[in-house]
């Protein structure tokens, strides 16, 4: 089927009005133009990315955002591709988004991902993409939340946002989903050794993975012992008591059970008002980490910045310059620079 931004299409650029066409009629080829236009450094591309985003805006927002990570070697990829396989499988279109932020060096691969989610990739209602580490629209957490409108906008119904990284990952990650979903082992030692109580307290369910064969019984004590850990942790503005889960993505078991505690969370937190505020939050808090991208950007772009920061940094690493004093005399030359 060809549809009429197609004939633009052996061409290397389409016009806003195709893209904007193309990304709400759900078209995954200009899906993922429009994705890679998102990413580009390119003046002119970036004043492009802006303008499809703001024209699809009001087509974004319908989507459940979901938050995937877990401690290595939890079986995530396998987890992803059970469980978005039981999505679909509920007459969901569901989209796939991996973060990054330690990929600077790999900046990720589409076929990576797709290799190891080959049922996932074969599914007609998935469509999985990696973040790139960076962008001109500003760091992982902006280009995420880009490709997550720009999904949205073709008419995804679940996001799944993936944890590639640790550490700061989770955090980013957390700041634009509505359910985090933590994915733990068990049977491994002390389980609630090697995940940090931060990531614990951002938890809306511990799921528990690979609780079959032998190792059943221990995934059982370890969902008890995780239980009793959640009630030592003050209960947050969202009124939802996060959930302990026990499941097998190679067995398939345990996952419808995962998905009514996502829609279960979606109800409360909606009745309560929390989804409403805490996704106009978001918005809020995606503008000043733009803002701040943005400043360091320029500040570093700045032809006296440049000229001026090797012999202050050389100062600063020799000692005889404090920190701060070079901070505020770089701001200082930056500010009443002409």
């Amino acid at each position: 089927l060809l549809l009429p931004w197609h004939s633009q299409m052996k061409r290397s650029k389409l016009t806003t009005e195709a893209y904007i066409n193309g990304v709400l009629a759900g078209d995954r080829i200009v899906l993922s133009r429009a994705i890679t236009l998102c990413e580009s450094h390119r003046p002119e591309d970036i004043r492009q990315a802006e303008e499809v985003l703001t024209a699809v805006m009001p087509h974004t927002g319908g989507s459940i955002r979901i938050g995937i990570t877990g401690v290595p070697g939890v079986g995530k990829s396998t987890f992803i591709e059970a469980f978005g396989g039981l999505v679909t499988q509920r007459n969901k279109k569901l989209a796939v988004l991996t973060i990054d932020p330690s990929s600077q060096k790999t900046k990720g691969s589409i076929l990576g991902d797709k290799t190891r989610m080959e049922e996932l990739a074969r599914n007609a209602n998935a469509f999985i993409r990696p973040s790139a580490s960076g962008s001109a629209l500003g760091g992982v957490s902006s280009k995420t939340r880009s490709v997550m409108l720009l999904c949205e906008a073709a008419g995804f119904d679940v996001i799944f946002i993936e944890t590639v990284g640790v550490g700061q990952s989770e955090t980013l990650v957390h700041g634009m989903v509505d359910f985090f979903l933590l994915l733990m082992l068990a049977g491994a030692g002390d389980e609630l050794q090697g995940i940090k109580k931060g990531i614990m307290e951002m938890a809306d369910a511990v799921v528990i993975n690979k609780a079959d064969g032998d190792n059943q019984s221990a995934a059982k004590r370890a969902k008890i012992d995780y239980q009793n850990a959640l009630h030592l942790f003050p209960s947050d503005a969202s009124g939802w008591s996060p959930k302990v889960a026990l499941c097998s993505a190679l067995e398939k078991t345990g996952l419808d059970d995962i998905w009514e505690m996502i829609l279960e969370q979606q109800d409360q937190t909606k009745q309560t008002g929390f989804f409403h505020g805490n996704r106009q939050q978001q918005q809020v808090n995606w503008l000043k980490e733009n803002i701040s991208e943005l400043l360091e950007g320029a500040f570093y772009e700045s032809a006296v910045i440049q000229s001026a920061l090797p012999e202050i940094m050389k100062q600063v690493e020799a000692g005889e310059l404090p920190a701060m004093n070079a901070a505020n005399e770089l701001m200082k030359k930056f500010l009443e620079r002409k």
